[in-house]
């Protein structure tokens, strides 16, 4: 692809899993890069500190996005929101309210307001837009153990078909996309496969696959992810990795 054109690239959740192989693999030469996470440290990227589990951090990425682009004057801008949690594991009557309350707010609520904050940053914009929302199968297979992140999972898919129609009537638009990834070989999955049963009863389905050499490997499933870019595919379109194989 070509190396000569402003490209601004946030991913946020940069710093481990699939975000991390999502910068590391990233298909521009010079496109500045900025991680939207807790830790940092993703090589040659800007990092924004956040905790989006907490509300308060969500306008520091908001004027990440106004400044930026307000002053680059990007040609391509892209979005791609990974970041989440699976914490707690467990059945809803059990679990801490606290970290449940944590989950919501960052699997759910930043989400969508992430992505509202960044649709109006690149709203009226004469530039390529992308906006990809890091999904799961969760969103329509419910998971015991895993209600929060099913939920939210299954809000973000609809929040894309419904911004999507919105940025279709644009000119030019956003396009929005939400994708699953599948089973991915991440710290989240390993997560996973060290709950018990009782938390977890899908746990014992992904320590088979563990075994069985199943799980994709991030870098793989990242140049997918990045291949929706040139792909066509209709604003608001919601997608399982396997669809694009």
């Amino acid at each position: 692809m070509s190396s000569l054109r402003r490209i601004l690239i946030w991913i946020s959740g940069a710093s481990a899993g699939l975000g991390a192989a999502l910068a590391a693999t990233i298909p521009f030469e010079n496109a500045e890069l900025i991680d939207i996470s807790r830790r940092g440290g993703t090589p040659g990227a800007h990092h924004v500190a956040v905790d989006l589990a907490d509300p308060d951090s969500w306008p520091l990425v908001e004027d990440d996005f106004q400044r930026r682009i307000a002053t680059r004057d990007p040609e391509l801008v892209i979005f791609i929101h990974n970041a989440g949690t699976l914490t707690p594991l467990g059945s809803a009557d059990h679990v801490d309210t606290a970290q449940y309350t944590r989950n919501v707010l960052l699997n759910s609520a930043s989400a969508q307001v992430l992505g509202q904050s960044f649709l109006r940053a690149v709203s009226g914009r004469q530039c390529e837009q992308h906006l990809i929302m890091i999904s799961s199968g969760a969103a329509m297979q419910p998971h015991e153990g895993e209600s929060s992140y099913c939920a939210a999972k299954a809000g973000i898919d609809q929040w894309v078909r419904t911004v999507g129609l919105e940025q279709r009537r644009r000119s030019p638009g956003c396009r929005v996309i939400s994708l699953s990834p599948g089973a991915v070989d991440t710290d989240m999955q390993a997560e996973l496969r060290a709950a018990s049963p009782d938390e977890v009863p899908e746990s014992t389905r992904f320590r088979e696959m563990e075994a069985l050499g199943q799980l994709s490997k991030p870098e793989n499933v990242a140049r997918i992810i990045w291949s929706l870019l040139g792909r066509d595919l209709d604003n608001g379109a919601v997608l399982h990795v396997q669809d694009l194989i």
